[in-house]
């Protein structure tokens, strides 16, 4: 089956000539792409080119948006932000969004479910242990990469079906990034279907099925994982690494 042709039943996101704005500024000028059923793509490109914006584009967090977002079929376009989250999506934003003050276990408590099947209490612990040992500690004592990890957490609990993923290892040492692919991989096994934005490369091509290049708030290639390798000189050059 080719890239382009594929049955509607294996989509779950397409977002077409999505346009998207903060206030005047004219951020997303026509995104296109579609992401089918247990996926994980991959939104690449250099800073400010439009990837965490067209994340919150598909929630409806930007001023003004137009276009289509096909969500399993629904179109999303026009409904606000806690409606389109109730048709099974599920954000971790890089800024991870943790209450200082509230304990981990309260943290990851706090969303309510958007859908069924979301993972229970046992099996979150057990894919992060970490969180576990500090479940009674504020999130103000919480490394980086605990943060995370409890930012992560906290959407699969809910019952999101798509996960959209924003800088997950930004900042983080070596060995939590190389936690965080395994329990990606893993997340990816048990289908869920993954958009991630992310600026180390390696650690997303080893999880991807295929990778848009965004440039100027647009999609200018898509490269699947079979051709990684031998598009590796004209990635670099949209990634200028």
């Amino acid at each position: 089956m080719s890239a382009d042709i594929v049955s509607p039943s294996l989509e779950l996101l397409r977002v077409t000539d999505l346009h998207a704005f903060y206030g005047e500024s004219h951020i997303l000028h026509g995104m296109d792409f579609r992401v089918n059923r247990g996926e994980l793509v991959t939104l690449l490109g250099r800073n400010g080119s439009g990837r965490t914006t067209t994340l919150k584009a598909i929630l409806g967090l930007t001023s003004r948006r137009t276009g289509s977002v096909m969500l399993n079929g629904r179109e999303t376009i026009g409904r606000p932000t806690h409606k389109i989250v109730q048709l099974g999506i599920g954000y971790c934003p890089e800024e991870r969004g943790i209450f200082a003050s509230l304990s981990a276990e309260e943290n990851l408590m706090l969303l309510p479910a958007v859908g069924s099947g979301g993972l229970s209490m046992d099996e979150l612990y057990a894919m992060f242990p970490n969180l576990k040992e500090r479940r009674k500690s504020p999130g103000s004592r919480l490394s980086g990469g605990e943060q995370q990890m409890l930012a992560m957490a906290r959407i699969l609990r809910v019952g999101a079906k798509l996960l959209l993923l924003d800088e997950i290892t930004e900042g983080l040492a070596p060995v939590i990034v190389q936690a965080l692919g395994r329990t990606v991989a893993t997340l990816k096994e048990r289908g869920f279907t993954v958009v991630l934005v992310e600026q180390n490369f390696r650690f997303a091509a080893r999880l991807a099925d295929r990778h848009y290049v965004v440039e100027h708030g647009r999609i200018v290639d898509m490269i699947e994982k079979d051709q990684l390798e031998a598009s590796m000189t004209k990635l670099q050059g949209y990634l200028g690494v």
